[in-house]
């Protein structure tokens, strides 16, 4: 009997269940849409901190930022102006520890035996400045009117006096190459942000080549430089040979060039030195817990997690994000508290305008439960039926979204803390004369819907349903046949 009491009267109100279902479905979309845009915007955020670091990496520990000493670490380069050969081309090139802080290597040992470690790397950002050009000697020319004597008129000097005249030509070309080198830990290839490119050609390292004279080089760098699998490149006198070209996720690289580990300290002059330590966490849900441990027993150092270094993110995603968080998401609070009040004020309503047949059921026999269950279970299909409708305007305004994928602009910079000279390139994180550096990268938006994100919308159809139900039931069970009677013509 409830079912098919249910069923005539929802075909006899199909306008009216419409309305009702519509605003439910108005709210629910709203909602899929802003989760999805959010979480596809979670996840760009993190493809650009893995930009940073790399996959597999929960966190950096490099070593406090120490006051500026009066060195300053400046390079210095020495060149011969008075060689025989004046067109002879001079070279010097100097290889320095982005940042100029280190850590010992006994550091990553110690950091991997923290509680709630799953993983410590070492690696060691290196930035090479290489200078090479030409002195070009002057020539001097005596002034027109001095004779040998050196007389050059009236006012002239004696014959004692230096020749009048000037020096002309001459001069200094030189060309000034910066480009960045990492160490990576050949044996723990797992971590670090070599991790976030692909070897598009050639292969990578083999955990046997600690000390090799190989090197990995990045696509652009190389395509610049014209460099390929099997040609060599010098770094400060050693000559690497190409085993692979690395190609970045997204953005830049984390370096142009990647050799092992050891041969990057032996490089820089850092034996058993590294810049920083890329830590994974045993359960990622205890990255703060980890963080605290590593800062309390291991002093000295400066732990970076993921949720930090989205501070230093900037730009239209950045932008976006907050608004998605911010706005969009007690807009869709708005709207479908909204939603929910108006399906309950027109299911009210209706209950308003069904006085007569409530009245005349309970002079039937019809108790004051049974109006209520019946006028509840109308809601529920309303909020079901709204809650179908909202899923797929929901999935299909997600849909247009991935496919039209926005580009938005994220730009990566230091925040001027203690961050200085370890996060995956260094050159964007506070690498020699550049605390405050940063880059750019296009990110393309995509708007993921998760199982879990249906299940929520249909949760809130159900309490959509439920709450316009106890406006109507509420309503109706209050109803006696005396109000039937009166309105009877």
């Amino acid at each position: 009997m409830f079912f098919t009491y249910l069923r005539r009267e929802l075909r006899r109100r199909r306008k009216a269940a419409l309305v009702v279902a519509s605003g439910l479905a108005l709210g629910i979309a709203l909602v899929i849409v802003v989760s999805s845009v959010s979480s596809g915007m979670s996840r760009a955020q993190d493809k650009v901190l893995e930009s940073l670091y790399g996959l597999g990496t929960d966190m950096t520990v490099t070593k406090a930022a120490a006051a500026p000493g009066s060195g300053s670490g400046r390079p210095k380069f020495e060149f011969d102006a008075k060689g025989d050969d004046d067109n002879a081309t001079q070279s010097s090139d100097r290889v320095m520890v982005q940042g100029f802080q280190t850590l010992a290597s006994s550091t990553v040992t110690t950091i991997g035996g923290q509680n709630g470690v799953a993983g410590a790397v070492g690696g060691l950002s290196l930035n090479v400045m290489k200078v090479d050009g030409q002195f070009k000697r002057g020539e001097f020319r005596q002034q027109e009117g001095t004779g040998q004597s050196g007389r050059s008129g009236p006012g002239g000097q004696g014959g004692g006096g230096q020749p009048q005249g000037e020096v002309r030509g001459g001069g200094a070309a030189f060309d000034v190459n910066s480009y960045t080198v990492y160490g990576t830990d050949v044996t723990e290839q797992a971590m670090g942000p070599l991790t976030s490119s692909k070897i598009t050609d050639g292969r990578t390292f083999k955990a046997s080549e600690t000390d090799a004279k190989v090197a990995v080089v990045d696509a652009a760098y190389a395509k610049e430089k014209k460099l390929g699998v099997g040609r060599t490149v010098t770094v400060h006198g050693t000559k690497f040979t190409i085993v692979g070209v690395s190609t970045a996720d997204s953005g830049d690289a984390a370096a142009n060039l990647y050799i092992p580990l050891k041969r990057a300290q032996t490089l820089a002059d850092s034996k058993d030195k590294v810049t920083t330590v890329y830590v994974k966490a045993a359960d990622s849900q205890q990255i703060d817990q980890v963080k605290s441990t590593i800062q309390k027993n291991v002093p000295g150092t400066t732990v970076t997690t993921s949720a930090d270094l989205a501070d230093t993110v900037s730009g239209s995603l950045s932008t976006a994000s907050d608004l998605a968080a911010g706005v969009g998401k007690w807009l869709s609070i708005a709207v479908l508290a909204a939603a929910f009040l108006v399906a309950g004020l027109l299911t009210s309503s209706a209950v308003s305008r069904r006085v007569r047949e409530f009245g005349t059921l309970k002079a039937l026999g019809w108790k004051s439960g049974r109006v209520t269950r019946q006028v509840v279970g109308e809601a529920l299909v309303n909020g079901l039926l709204g809650g179908v409708l909202g899923i797929g305007i929901g999935l299909a305004a997600a849909y247009i979204v991935t496919a039209i994928s926005p580009t938005l602009t994220a730009q990566l910079g230091s925040s001027g803390g203690g961050m200085g000279g370890g996060m995956g390139g260094g050159r964007f994180m506070g690498g020699p004369g550049g605390a405050g550096a940063s880059k750019t990268l296009d990110i393309a938006l995509t708007a993921p819907v998760s199982l879990s994100v249906i299940l929520i919308a249909v949760a809130l159809a159900v309490a959509g349903g439920l709450i316009a139900g106890a406006f109507g039931g509420w309503r109706a069970s209050r109803l006696r046949p005396a109000d039937a009677l009166r309105r009877v013509e």
